[in-house]
């Protein structure tokens, strides 16, 4: 049976991977719309069989629609950005030594 948390994950990822595939927010905004319509439309599902087998759907359908070059953000590991004009490293100079 799908617990809560797992199809907000699910629904999560969904959002993620449309936002993959779209470059502008405007365009973007109705496809979650429509993720979420469709989201809807199940929640009614009790019997935890169709449950199993709607999750593997749409857990199948993620792999099929999965990006080659998923967006990152360019500050992120893996973005473009990522770790470029770090600041230097502070160094205390040694302790003073007396001979």
């Amino acid at each position: 049976m799908a617990s809560t948390p797992a199809v907000a994950s699910l629904y999560r990822r969904c959002l993620k991977l449309s936002l993959d595939w779209t470059v502008h927010r405007y365009i973007w905004r109705g496809q979650a719309v429509y993720i979420r319509s469709l989201f809807d439309a199940n929640k009614h599902v009790r019997e935890p069989r169709q449950q199993r087998a709607l999750f593997q759907e749409a857990e199948q359908l993620l792999e099929t629609w999965k990006h080659p070059d998923p967006y990152r953000p360019p500050t992120a590991p893996g973005g473009s950005k990522f770790e470029r004009n770090i600041p230097a490293p502070i160094l205390d100079p040694p302790p003073h030594m007396t001979l």
